[in-house]
């Protein structure tokens, strides 16, 4: 059985003037992409199968990404359906010189594991052993609420 740690993915992507906006910070729909990829490696961690997304929740944006820092993003499974896979994803700002960091944005994915033929596939059942596991599980349920 695949743990809540096995399935978390961490990915840094620098923000070049082309993934910017008319006000020099990272586009929300590069960031948004970025989480989806993050997001899908996750899933497919514990489902051990593509997924697909199959939906968001509220996706806010707190603070922007200027060029020429990094985006990092962090995402793992926190629940498992049947064929859905629940991810908790959250991107930083991070000055590449200093390592400091801010939370930028959060939000939950959905994705739908399918098999070869195109159509949804059951998923294993996500193992929660640790107690910091077990934060990270209620802190990304709590996020829901």
């Amino acid at each position: 059985m695949v743990t809540l740690s096995e399935t978390r993915i961490v990915n840094r992507y620098r923000v070049q003037p082309n993934h910017a906006n008319n006000y020099e910070s990272l586009h929300g729909g590069n960031l948004m992409k970025w989480m989806d990829e993050v997001g899908a490696m996750a899933a497919m961690r514990l489902a051990g199968e593509s997924c697909v997304t199959a939906g968001v929740t509220e996706l806010d944006f707190q603070r922007p990404v200027p060029i020429g820092e990094i985006a990092r993003i962090e995402a793992y499974v926190y629940d498992a359906g049947r064929t859905s896979v629940r991810v908790r994803i959250r991107a930083w700002r991070e000055d590449p010189r200093s390592g400091e960091s801010a939370l930028t944005t959060e939000a939950a994915f959905t994705f739908v594991a399918i098999g070869e033929d195109g159509s949804p596939i059951e998923v294993p059942d996500l193992a929660v052993e640790t107690d910091e596991e077990r934060r990270l599980r209620e802190e990304a349920r709590d996020a829901e609420d």
